[in-house]
């Protein structure tokens, strides 16, 4: 107990002052223990940031329990054409990345939309899939 001069006060307890891992840890340590795809998939919507800044999204593709955060690819694949509204670059970026953690039949013509910064993040992610880390993505001259 705290006095003040309005009275007595409970001091938060330390469990109080404690605050939970932020969601891209415990999604990024969640993800260290799935496959490969997943764990490309994960870093890609980390490293883009936008999209997974919205909470429509958030609340279709992350289940949060506070402790524990994971991504339910297979009811986001079977809503998100529908739930949300994307704009084209948003929507290419999600099927690409969904095929990444969730393989499936994705039209690669996609990558059109996406524009330099999201395709940059989707190759370091295919990279990933192929288990390479020795391809630099960056300015090409052909």
């Amino acid at each position: 107990m705290v006095s003040s001069a309005s009275g007595p006060t409970e001091e938060p307890s330390t469990s109080d002052q404690k605050e939970s891992p932020l969601l891209s840890d415990r999604l990024s340590g969640w993800a260290r223990t799935r496959d490969l795809g997943e764990r490309a998939a994960v870093a890609a919507l980390l490293q883009e940031g936008d999209v997974l800044a919205r909470g429509d999204v958030r609340d279709l593709l992350v289940v949060d329990t506070g402790k524990r955060a994971y991504c339910d690819w297979p009811r986001f694949e079977a809503q998100y054409r529908t739930a949300l509204v994307l704009d084209t670059s948003e929507r290419a970026f999600l099927d690409l990345v969904v095929a990444v953690g969730f393989p499936r039949l994705v039209p690669l013509w996609q990558v059109e939309n996406l524009g330099e910064r999201r395709l940059a993040i989707i190759l370091r992610a295919l990279a990933a899939l192929a288990g390479c880390d020795t391809i630099a993505v960056g300015t090409r001259a052909w």
